[in-house]
């Protein structure tokens, strides 16, 4: 079910979510959570059709947040609310609210958001894209224990990353960081069975790939070795390699959808690691409204410590190097 309101309010808004509800025959709220996603109209199908899905498995009302662009100077002055409301099978397992913000209006979302939170329920707020320096901070991030962006969809993810530690607030996390999840749950086990020292390892992927860099700081955050950042053609990820005292460890993934595991002493072992979409990463996270404190441990070790994409590994560098030092690796990296 559907309902259009145009030059709306937050009232009228929760009345017609009401009424959408008893017009379909579920009056009650059975939401886990509240979804607020803070997007444009280019990607808003998207990041909605990702939002219902995860919805599935964790019912909620969604909440999606547009600024329209004005174009003329009248139009900016004149604030207006446009919203879409949709219950039933049109909003997947919860509930969905799209919000056009015109003019002035657009500058105070919060104002219009905050009377549609659900009651006592957590709050998570999601950018798929333009997300703010500093999401904490931010009026609509403020109001939310979790707060998710994408260093993916930044222009430059490398800075990207650079500006998440700075800012990195408690309840902060990254898609980046989601997309790992299977390729550490491998790692670490992969050690688990081996019960080796590893003395050095190399990440292999896409150039600007934050997941890639992202994989390289946990491993070398966890196990104090040098790590090593090298490029490939893709998809994502394609191969870690750690070396140890009794062998290499190798995960390769080649095709972004099966890998190889290897370990000395052991037959190679095919393991599913398929590229995961938007919802799965999505619903994911909603699983957990705790802080991550090893992505905040992860993402604070800093890009800036790994060798670089043609560089053998080297010693982590301290967090400040000396000006001199500085210098110095200026002149080498220019003589080459």
């Amino acid at each position: 079910m559907k309902i259009d309101l145009t030059e709306t309010t937050s009232s009228k808004i929760n009345q017609a979510l009401v009424s959408a509800r008893r017009a379909i025959g579920t009056p009650a709220i059975g939401m886990v959570l509240t979804l607020v996603i803070v997007t444009d109209e280019e990607n808003a199908y998207d990041a909605l059709k990702s939002a219902g899905d995860a919805s599935r498995e964790h019912p909620s009302r969604i909440i999606a947040v547009i600024k329209r662009v004005s174009r003329s100077p009248r139009s900016r002055r004149d604030a207006r609310l446009d919203a879409e409301v949709r219950v039933g099978s049109d909003a997947g397992t919860g509930e969905t609210v799209v919000l056009r913000l015109h003019g002035e209006l657009a500058n105070h979302a919060q104002s219009v958001v905050l009377p549609l939170l659900l009651p006592d329920a957590p709050v998570v707020v999601w950018w798929p894209e333009d997300a703010p320096a500093d999401p904490a901070k931010d009026p609509l991030g403020a109001l939310a224990q979790r707060r998710i962006t994408d260093a993916y969809a930044s222009e430059r993810p490398g800075d990207e990353l650079a500006v998440r530690a700075r800012s990195y607030t408690p309840g902060d996390t990254d898609l980046a960081w989601t997309r790992i999840t299977p390729w550490r749950s491998m790692l670490a086990a992969a050690l688990d069975q081996q019960q080796v020292e590893v003395v050095s390892a190399t990440v292999e992927g896409e150039s600007e790939n934050p997941s890639c860099e992202l994989l390289a700081m946990w491993l070398a955050d966890r196990l104090q070795v040098p790590v090593a950042r090298t490029l490939s053609d893709g998809p994502g990820l394609t191969a870690v390699r750690m070396e140890t005292k009794n062998g290499v460890i190798v995960l390769d993934r080649p095709d972004g959808s099966l890998a190889t595991l290897s370990m000395q002493g052991q037959p190679d072992r095919a393991v599913a690691l398929k590229r995961r979409e938007t919802a799965e990463l999505l619903a994911e996270e909603l699983r957990r409204l705790d802080p991550d404190n090893t992505y905040a441990a992860t993402v604070k070790f800093g890009v800036e410590k790994l060798a670089g994409p043609e560089q053998k590994p080297s010693e982590p560098a301290p967090a400040a190097a000396p000006a001199a030092a500085k210098k110095t690796a200026a002149k080498k990296a220019a003589a080459k």
